[in-house]
């Protein structure tokens, strides 16, 4: 059986703009978040966490959560969504 040939690629060389305006920009992006993101993050991860437990645990006894009935859970996994959407954000 006859072997097949090789092709030879040819090595793509990007225009000069191109490649000094993409390493700009991904150093601006690349910086670490800074300490208050990840407290904030935390928080509201186990502010929500909590809203939910104590909603379960005592919800009957807290006047306000009765008031807002089933909205408890909206409160409490709207604030750990956006702990999450955040945690997506984090260098």
């Amino acid at each position: 059986m006859p072997k097949s040939k090789v092709r030879k690629k040819s090595v793509y060389t990007p225009p000069e703009g191109v490649l000094q305006a993409r390493s700009a920009e991904q150093a601006r992006h690349a910086q670490p978040s800074p300490r208050w993101y990840v407290a904030l993050m935390v928080a509201l991860l186990l502010v929500g966490l909590l809203w939910i437990v104590v909603y379960y645990i005592a919800g009957d006894d807290i006047p306000f959560m009765v008031s807002l009935s089933a909205w408890n859970f909206a409160i409490g996994f709207g604030l750990m969504v956006a702990g999450l959407v955040m945690s997506m954000r984090w260098r």
